[in-house]
């Protein structure tokens, strides 16, 4: 009983009766009272350390019971960590949900938004099964997966939104049942005051009021952001005065934009009501500013807000409390008694308590066979090590072990135990053995989707050629593939910066806007945060979106979006979530400081749970992009800068054949030494082999064609294990993707072992390249350093042989 869902309902005052009405109201009291005792409990939980942190949305519980009564299924919700009340409302939590949310509780099912894998507050709603199929979202009050970076929901909020643009005005989606009503469904985004400082809210915002979406942004304002109130955080320090140039008018499109008290529940009601009205029939975005809200117990467990606020202000704020004014507003307009009212208190309290200990007891209970088996295990083990007995007895007392320190006892016996070879530590490691496996999957499984249509499980299909292929250019290689991939998946969009009308600035899309419609090819602004976003959010409602950055080096402006949201998706959700962005770019070399970037290290830090790909030429990358069209993971593909006027032949099947990720190839066979490169670096290995070959060495080429996942059929370790040398070339900074690579080849595939000489390293210089062929040249690896690196390393193998250049 104690995980039952109490959600509140709409008031349509020409319908009701007073005593329905009466009876909505206090479902709705009683929703808010519970909520905001689980916050009170919670904080409690955590500082006598049941927990290690907690945030909570006490203070906020009014407004979201009027927006949640205005959230229907199919809709979706884009928040942050303050909208419990909100999970309440709409059956998305339950109490016990929440606080097994806050144990990290990872048993099935306890926390079903994470698995135990984020703090509370951070729900998400199941869009895939085990197999990545995808559910009926129509049926669904869908939450997209939160995250903690401040704004950093924005981004993906006007994807949801704009998915309901595509679905409406789309006619060839209306197959897609599972995902949309006619469009009709609204993206609800919530945020705090402070927040609105970021710079992904106002793109949001502008992209939003652009592209003229149902979203609607809904603002808690408690006049603070931790403990900078709001003079230093907005101008005029009211966020919705500040966005009045937004209010749409008789002759511009733009918002609505409402402004309301947050401790007022009619106004509340009315206001969410008639603003959610206009954004789902109309498809206008709206911005509702509630206002005077509070924060009864501060920014989080971290500290107190006596810290920082006034007596004034925090007297204030306990006379304009949400949970009060609304009681206050009760007992004036005679819809409840004092009587009434203090019995829901009373059985909320009592609720929200029983409804905790159930999920702190089965937390404990979760872990209780495994630490009686370990005390048993080491008590065993005694008989022979008596010194053991300490580890075990301590375990034994300790009533409320959790897995770790169950762990760290078995782990701690069987380091102490090694020279022991008897039974009982044998019966301890197998044990052992086996948890590493079960706490693999409970804490880091799901890194990819790893469904039916993961990359992996798509067929591979190799390029064809007849007589009749022709040489083309390799722009032409790309705008054959999407035409093909467009023409036969309808789910298929992309967008970005210069990308629909001229086609990209290498053409790359020349003419397919004209042919396919600006609602699947798409110019936008420049606005790369919301551009990936906008992917997220179109692949969370089951589109194919391929989100455009003009150049890799401009991915850092977005890398916040994709490394705090997308990479993690799969892994924060365990699996319940998914959103197939392909984001395409072009790097590598080029000219000058701003449009040569190869920051590869940077992105093999940040975008794991994604596949970074980073094709040689334009037919692997068309290779690469026919099998991410098909697959349900999310990837980067990095296009050569300087490949697309190249010629290269085109395949017969130039929209069907694929390249499996994670496969590396030899793309020339030599004997002498192994060097590894990718993408533009590899043209540069090619040509410095050719004269190499002359001063009598022969190179074995290895492309890894995909950085993440990395030759995951140890291609490049069995070249090594027949040259015994090896040289990495690649133009990030120095220890940049050349160490990953190295570590890959030398400890994960063990090549260390075959080596005969010192592996080597040949990358860019630590700056970026000046302006100019000449600094391409002195900054990058040239074909004169490749020569001469491979030609040193062959002199102090065999100096005879190959006496000293220089």
């Amino acid at each position: 009983m104690q995980n039952e869902k109490i959600v509140t309902n709409a008031i349509d005052a020409s319908e009701l009766s007073f005593n329905d009405f009466k009876s909505i109201v206090l479902n709705d009291y009683k929703i808010a009272y519970e909520s905001r005792q689980a916050s009170v409990l919670g904080r409690r939980e955590v500082l006598t350390g049941k927990a290690k942190f907690g945030i909570f949305g006490d203070g906020k519980e009014v407004p979201q019971i009027a927006m949640a009564k205005a959230f229907k299924a199919g809709d979706w919700r884009s928040g942050y960590y303050r909208d419990q009340t909100f999970a309440f409302a709409t059956g998305i939590s339950t109490i016990k949900e929440f606080f097994a949310q806050l144990y990290a509780n990872p048993t099935e099912g306890a926390d079903p938004f994470s698995g135990g894998r984020q703090m509370n507050c951070h729900f998400a709603t199941k869009s895939v099964n085990e197999d990545g199929s995808w559910n009926d979202l129509t049926k669904i009050k869908n939450c997209s997966s939160d995250i903690s970076p401040t704004g950093g929901q924005m981004a993906r909020l006007v994807g949801l939104a704009y998915a309901s643009k595509l679905y409406r005005e789309n006619k060839e989606l209306e197959y897609l049942k599972h995902f949309s009503v006619e469009g009709n469904e609204v993206a609800f985004g919530t945020i705090g005051n402070a927040s609105t400082s970021e710079g992904v809210f106002f793109e949001a915002i502008n992209a939003a009021g652009v592209l003229q979406i149902p979203m609607a942004i809904s603002i808690w304002d408690d006049a603070y952001g931790i403990s900078v109130p709001a003079r230093y955080q907005t101008t005029k320090e009211d966020i919705s005065e500040v966005l009045k140039g937004f209010q749409r008018d008789e002759k511009n499109a733009g918002y609505e934009i409402y402004k309301v008290k947050g401790w007022d529940y009619p106004a509340l009601c009315e206001v969410y009501e008639r603003a959610i009205h206009v954004c789902r029939e109309k498809h206008v975005p709206v911005l509702i500013h509630v206002t005077e809200l509070t924060q009864p117990q501060g920014h989080s467990t971290s500290g107190s807000h006596e810290r920082y606020k006034s007596k004034d202000r925090l007297t204030w704020e306990t006379e304009h409390d949400c949970i009060v004014k609304m009681r206050e507003w009760m007992l004036e307009s005679a819809i409840a008694t004092e009587d009434e009212i203090a019995a829901v208190e009373k059985n909320a309290k009592i609720f929200v308590r029983n409804a905790q200990k159930e999920a702190w007891n089965e937390f404990l209970d979760s872990i209780k066979p495994e630490h009686k088996q370990v005390v048993d295990f080491i008590s065993a083990m005694t008989a022979q090590q008596p010194e053991l007995a300490k580890i075990a007895t301590g375990l034994a007392a300790t009533a409320d072990a959790q897995r770790k320190d169950v762990i760290v006892a078995a782990r701690k016996a069987i380091r102490l135990s090694a020279k022991f070879a008897t039974p009982e530590r044998a019966a301890l490691l197998e044990w052992y053995k086996a948890q590493q496996e079960l706490n693999h999957e409970r804490y880091s499984s799901k890194l990819h989707t790893d469904g039916n249509d993961r990359p992996a499980m798509i067929p591979v299909v190799a390029p064809a050629y007849d007589d009749q292929s022709k040489m083309i250019d390799g722009r032409e290689i790309l705008n054959a593939c999407f035409n093909e991939n467009f023409s036969r998946d309808l789910r298929l969009v992309a967008f970005g910066e210069d990308l629909g009308n001229i086609g990209d600035v290498n053409q790359g899309f020349a003419g397919l806007q004209a042919k396919f419609g600006e609602l699947r090819i798409t110019d936008t602004g420049i606005r790369e945060m919301t551009i990936m976003g906008q992917g997220i959010g179109l692949a969370l409602r089951g589109l194919k979106p391929i989100a455009e950055i003009q150049y890799l080096d401009y991915l850092i402006f977005a890398l916040n979006v994709l490394s705090d949201d997308l990479a993690s998706l799969a892994y924060r959700t365990k699996g319940i979530q998914k959103a197939p962005v392909i984001v395409r770019t072009r790097g590598h070399r080029l000219e000058g400081i701003w449009h040569s970037g190869s920051p590869i290290a940077m992105l093999l830090g940040s975008l794991r749970g994604m596949h970074l790909c980073v094709p040689r030429n334009m037919t692997q990358a068309a290779g690469m992009y026919n099998t991410l069209f098909r697959a349900d993971e999310p990837a980067v593909v990095i296009e050569c800068l300087n490949g697309y006027r190249l010629k290269e032949k085109l395949p017969t099947n130039v929209g069907e054949f694929t390249v499996p990720l994670g496969i590396a190839e030899v793309v020339e066979e030599g004997t002498d030494i192994t060097v590894v490169s990718y993408g533009s670096t590899l043209r540069v290995v090619q040509e410095a082999a050719e004269e190499l070959l002359l001063m009598g060495i022969s190179v074995e080429i290895v492309d890894p064609q995909t950085l993440l996942p990395f030759d995951t059929t140890a291609v490049c370790v069995a070249s090594l294990a027949k040259t015994n040398k090896l040289l990495v070339v690649d133009e990030d900074v120095p220890g940049g993707a050349s160490a990953y690579i190295l570590q890959n080849i030398l400890e994960t595939q063990k090549g260390y072992f075959h080596l005969d000489g010192q592996p080597r390293t040949l990358s860019a210089k630590a700056h970026r390249p000046p302006f100019g062929s000449d600094g391409d040249y002195f900054s990058k690896p040239s074909v004169d350093d490749v020569i001469e690196t491979i030609y040193k390393m062959m002199h102090d193998a065999n100096p005879a042989r190959f006496p000293a250049i220089f």
